[in-house]
């Protein structure tokens, strides 16, 4: 079984003024396997998993409580709803009082639906009880059945090094005493591990109650045992007499003198010991019941580098039969994990990419499979989108925007280069199927890409139909924070030359960085040459027997000169207006001067 889906009503940030439980204030649709929760800070992503606990608990000895902060507002009740799906037979049995039934006949599947509803009254909580049923209420659900929906929780700042060593009441301890070896079953003899100690701590004692005396010296009892003894019957009474031993011999006591490392390792460093309490947790979904198998866990990328993170979530991805549910800041790791597999945190809403929550199709979930590196993942944690289709606008747009008064690391913005005209895959992330708009604006820069004549004449037909075209393609974009901007001309390049606010530096730019052109250098006077437009022309058409302009060294050299010339841009000049939109609409939500 698994858990198919969470409801939340006036729970933490996810609530209203209004109570009706036809419409909660928040759904999330999960994945039976893995589900990575996604998004900037204070997105929701630890309360959807202090929800789950709340009504779940965990296998940890753990104090799990409703608190004044899980309430919303001054509002003074909540409710959290879990419906688990796919049970098995031997699975089902466990709840067959509170089972629902979806679909009909021989077809119909076993749904488990638990409650969670807490109210404040007089400013006291009131203790509530994890109900189950389809009803609106339910029905009180028993310590037993409970027992079988526990989950295994990972928190963030994980004391790795303290839970894995020998203490009363060990995190090692715990994970071994719930495991079935260790369980305690009528009928059955004492663990091994109890005759084992049985039989240490006698000779123990028997070594602490040695009476010969070797050489001239006294006995182990006279020397450790009989000095105890003696304070200890003037300190109570004459009758009292101390016992040295290694411990109990009950398994509890025996379990907890185990500490958990990595053979012929010492001095193990925060990542690998966080790895190896990761393991060790992990041995609950291991193990063979007829409970569930969920793991939650928060901030995986705590204290492991970038490739340890990408390892251990992909161990976890072909990991069968075991649900997770993880929150993250990692761009690494969400590129790493399967794109369906993602559900973004933004706003008071979640927006999942499963195949049947988003407009993606087959073909858009393969590119962004391959594409979808550590850079580009940087879109699931920001504030605005900019993307582009080459290393020339990743470079320019900040200079241009920073000019303009835009800071767009303040704005929280990211540039997505994608390399190619392939941005519909990217932008289709934000498409939903369910018709709810993400409210995170994008834009997407592309060129128009009609060549001009060698004298700098363009077919104004080939433009218009060109231009159509692009928008065309973009149509089921229109009614959504997705806004194309199309260069006035041919290429960002050719923009560049022919903006005033930026052609001299342009110019200046390509200048240096084509020296060896002849057609690029000033002449006498000081001015460029007339043919530096017709050469231009030819290295950005790549014309054979012509080399290509760089187009990264010669953004990289316009950058230093916006920045450092600081020229004055004019917001209406038509061949840089495409780019200053862009800026300006994913700026203007925050706005960030």
């Amino acid at each position: 079984m698994y858990l198919s889906e969470l409801k939340l009503w006036n729970f933490r940030k996810y609530g209203t003024s209004e109570w009706d439980l036809d419409k909660p204030h928040l759904i999330v649709p999960l994945n039976e396997g893995l589900n990575v929760l996604i998004g900037e800070n204070d997105s929701g992503k630890t309360a959807i998993l202090d929800a789950i606990k709340l009504v779940l608990k965990t296998h940890a000895y753990e104090w799990i409580k409703v608190e004044d902060v899980d309430f919303y507002k001054d509002s003074t009740k909540l409710r959290i709803e879990i419906i688990f799906k796919g049970l098995k037979i031997e699975e089902a049995k466990n709840f067959t009082e509170w089972l629902g039934w979806e679909g009909e006949g021989d077809n119909a599947k076993p749904i488990l639906r638990l409650i969670y509803e807490v109210e404040i009254k007089n400013d006291r909580i009131l203790p509530s009880d994890i109900k189950a049923g389809m009803d609106e209420t339910g029905y009180p659900l028993n310590a037993e059945a409970r027992d079988y929906l526990r989950a295994t929780y990972l928190k963030a700042l994980r004391d790795a090094d303290n839970e894995l060593i020998a203490k009363k009441n060990s995190r090692v301890s715990q994970i071994l005493q719930g495991h079935d070896l260790f369980k305690k079953k009528e009928g059955q003899p004492p663990h091994e591990f109890e005759g084992w100690f049985t039989e240490v701590n006698n000779k123990i004692k028997d070594w602490f109650e040695k009476t010969e005396v070797i050489g001239d010296g006294k006995s182990n009892k006279e020397q450790i045992k009989d000095v105890i003894d003696k304070f200890l019957q003037e300190f109570i009474k004459n009758s009292c007499n101390s016992k040295l031993q290694l411990s109990d011999p009950e398994i509890k006591a025996i379990l907890e003198k185990i500490s958990l490392g990595i053979e012929g390792a010492r001095n193990l460093g925060l990542g690998t010991m966080n790895r190896l309490y990761m393991a060790a947790e992990l041995l609950h979904l291991k193990k063979e019941w007829d409970g569930l198998k969920l793991c939650l866990i928060e901030e995986l990328e705590a204290h492991l580098h970038p490739q340890a993170q990408m390892k251990v979530v992909e161990a976890l991805q072909n990991e069968k039969d075991v649900q997770f549910i993880l929150t993250t800041h990692s761009p690494n790791l969400a590129s790493k994990v399967n794109i369906e597999n993602l559900i973004i945190c933004n706003g008071n809403e979640v927006y999942p990419l499963k195949k049947s929550e988003t407009k993606l199709e087959k073909e858009n979930y393969a590119f962004l499979k391959r594409f979808l590196d550590v850079t580009k993942s940087n879109l699931f944690f920001a504030k605005g989108i900019i993307i582009v289709e080459g290393w020339a606008e990743e470079i320019l747009i900040p200079a241009i925007a920073e000019r303009l008064g835009y800071d767009l690391t303040k704005n929280e913005v990211s540039i997505v280069n994608v390399g190619s005209t392939a941005y519909l895959h990217f932008a289709k992330i934000f498409l939903r199927n369910d018709g709810k708009k993400m409210n995170i604006p994008i834009s997407v820069v592309t060129d128009l890409d009609i060549r001009p004549d060698e004298h700098g004449v363009f077919d104004t037909a080939k433009e218009l139909g060109k231009r159509n075209n692009i928008k065309a393609d973009f149509q089921e974009f229109n009614a959504t924070d997705v806004k194309l901007e199309i260069a006035k001309q041919w290429t960002l390049e050719w923009c560049l030359f022919k903006a005033p606010s930026l052609s001299t530096l342009f110019k200046e730019a390509v200048a240096k960085v084509h020296s060896k052109t002849d057609e690029f250098k000033k002449d006498q006077n000081d001015s460029y040459k007339p043919d530096f437009q017709k050469k231009l022309i030819q290295k950005l058409s790549k014309k054979e027997g012509t080399s290509h302009i760089d187009k990264v060294a010669v953004a990289n050299t316009l950058a230093e000169k916006i920045s450092n010339n600081k020229p004055i841009l004019d917001e209406n000049d038509e061949f840089l207006k495409y780019l200053i939109d862009a800026i300006k609409h994913v700026c203007g939500v925050n706005g960030n001067n």
